[in-house]
């Protein structure tokens, strides 16, 4: 009952944040309309959609984070419907009349604009609305999720985020009887109706844009972080101080839930069994140790981390996984990378030898170049990780990088699980530079980019790809997220090979930091570059692989960090030039 008084008062709070503003326009839309069939709807249909879709994405896994983003297009689509509608029901049918007419069937029973909306419409409009909340993540949500994805898909979970979500549109139910009050002030005395609907209009198109460029999850973010975090702090510290019975709980550092353990009792973690753990057997070679299987490490706790050493998404992860491994290694946690490669130069045991040697990492490293291991696990992703209890059981799973403080409250509930004293502490805080520091999200307007014909896409020099053969390539200034090729190059199916000196690569990105994957070629002989941003040597921009005139070195295929904006972060015009022959270009990655 705590917990959902807690979930519940944190949705409250919302209502101050300024995270809420992208979708205040949809609710406010209804004012004026009668509550049963409107507003009420409108609401039960965001919570529900909310504690629906925020369950599943904790505990679903990828599929239903892709379902969610097809289902966040969709209501985009229909509320953006929604508000041309409001602006001019006519306009709106020239523009796409089937359409319209069924956002026009949204706002009344009849279909014509101003009559009474009925229950099962303003339901809809709830239901988009709840795919498009994101709300921010302070304390309590962070709490609420944390415990969703720890104890899985269960009743519990879903009851704390419809009571989170429950929270929210009871203080947006009483800020909209207030607006409904003042808007029919408004109608009656200044007769205005039509302006407060295309207002309305507006300010519903407005919301669907601010949602759309992703600002409700940047900038709004961090603004109501700092605005509400403080307040959901005090309501938790004072509902726990409250607590009379039951096993006393704390908040740590990380903001998680932690409970006390029963000294009576053995503790048993609610991360749920997934399954019993797959063979380990299969790797071509095993570095740091001899080959380990499934019955040595009964007993332990097991992190198996599949990772590839070009990745950048693995390289930014390696950090944390480095610093569990050194954590917990006493404390009964054991640390696999399974390396599987991407790239053909990744399969070369020398190669990932040297850089499990650059990385500093000291735990063992399966080399799964059959992909043996990584079909056991039915894996599918770069960097994937799998944590098995003392029991040989799969218990928790975290694709891409991220969530850093679940995956290592999950390993410390394992932990206390197996018999370990494990009391709660705060995560680790790696001292990650170069390549490996986390990426700037917010500012990254470009993707990952292969330079392969068999992936190659946005390509803007003037001569079109030639497959495996030699070709004289030329380039002018590309557009934002497109590349190009100058001089005499050969495109293989993974990688472009300088085949005389003098040829450059130049990319129009945005982004914090640019990585390129480049190798010396079969020859292995150093082969010397210059990097220049905008026409000019990148000075304080430069990358962890260049200096500030932009002169570096090819010694290794593996990523190369070559820029790194040390100011505000803007489009730039990035030309890389290979002063030797027989360079390996592979792909572009952001940070």
């Amino acid at each position: 009952m705590t917990l959902l008084i807690i979930a519940y008062l944190g949705g409250a709070l919302t209502i101050l944040s300024p995270c809420i503003l992208p979708i205040l326009p949809f609710v406010f839309a209804r004012a004026g309309q009668p509550f049963a069939r409107s507003t009420l709807p409108m609401l039960i249909g965001m919570a529900a959609t909310f504690a629906l879709v925020a369950t599943l994405a904790a505990v679903g896994g990828s599929w239903a984070i892709h379902a969610n983003e097809y289902g966040r297009l969709a209501a985009l689509l229909l509320l953006a419907v929604f508000g041309v509608s409001l602006l001019s029901p006519r306009v709106a049918a020239t523009i796409t009349q089937p359409v319209v007419d069924f956002g026009n069937r949204l706002l009344s029973a009849s279909g014509k604009p101003g009559s009474a909306p009925t229950a099962a419409s303003s339901l809809i409009l709830g239901i988009a609305t709840g795919l498009l909340w994101a709300p921010c993540a302070g304390p309590i949500l962070g709490l609420v999720l944390t415990g969703a994805a720890l104890q899985g898909a269960n009743l519990q979970t879903t009851l704390l985020l419809a009571a989170y979500a429950a929270g929210a549109a009871t203080s947006l139910a009483v800020a909209l009887v207030v607006g409904g009050k003042v808007f029919a002030g408004m109608k009656r005395s200044l007769g205005v109706s039509e302006r407060i609907r295309q207002a309305l209009g507006t300010a519903v198109l407005a919301g669907v844009a601010v949602i759309a460029l992703g600002l409700d999850t940047g900038l709004l973010a961090r603004l109501s972080y700092a605005s509400t975090a403080s307040f959901e702090q005090a309501v938790l510290d004072r509902l726990h101080a409250d607590q009379a019975t039951g096993a006393p709980s704390e908040v740590a550092s990380n903001g998680t839930m932690v409970a006390t353990a029963d000294i009576a009792r053995p503790f048993r973690s609610n991360l749920p069994v997934e399954g019993p753990a797959p063979s380990l057997a299969g790797a071509v070679e095993w570095l740091n140790s001899p080959p380990l299987t499934n019955e040595q490490l009964r007993g332990k706790v097991v992190l198996v981390d599949f990772w590839t050493y070009s990745c950048i998404n693995c390289i930014r992860t390696v950090p944390y996984v480095r610093a569990w491994a050194e954590k917990y290694k006493d404390q009964g946690l054991v640390v696999i990378g399974v390396h599987a490669p991407e790239f053909a130069f990744e399969k070369k045991i020398d190669n990932v030898r040297k850089a499990v040697g650059d990385f500093q990492i000291g735990y063992p490293v399966a080399i799964d170049n059959d992909y043996r291991i990584w079909r056991a696990f039915e894996n599918s992703y770069w960097p994937a990780h799998y944590l098995i209890d003392a029991r040989g059981q799969v218990r928790y799973h975290q694709f891409g990088e991220g969530n850093y403080r679940q995956t290592e409250q999950a390993i410390q509930d394992l932990l206390r699980e197996a018999g370990g004293e494990m009391a709660a502490s705060s995560t680790v805080t790696p001292d990650a530079k170069g390549a490996e520091a986390g990426p700037d999200v917010k500012n990254i307007r470009s993707a990952e980019t292969y330079l392969g014909y068999s992936r190659a896409t946005n390509f803007a020099s003037r001569e079109t790809l030639r497959a495996d053969a030699p070709r004289e390539y030329s380039v002018e200034e590309p557009n934002l997220n497109e590349w190009g090729l100058s001089g005499t190059w050969t495109v293989g199916a993974e990688q472009a090979t300088l085949d005389q000196a003098d040829g450059g690569i130049a990319y129009r990105f945005s982004a914090r930091d640019l990585h390129l994957v480049l190798g010396p070629g079969a020859s292995g002989k150093p082969v010397r570059f210059r990097v220049t941003i905008d026409g000019k040597a990148p000075g304080a921009d430069h990358g962890a692989d260049t200096d500030q005139d932009g002169y570096g070195t090819v010694t290794a295929t593996r990523l190369y960090q070559l820029v790194r904006q040390s100011g505000e972060v803007e489009a730039r015009n990035f030309d890389i030039r290979f002063l030797d022959p027989g360079v390996e270009a592979y792909a572009f990655t952001f940070g």
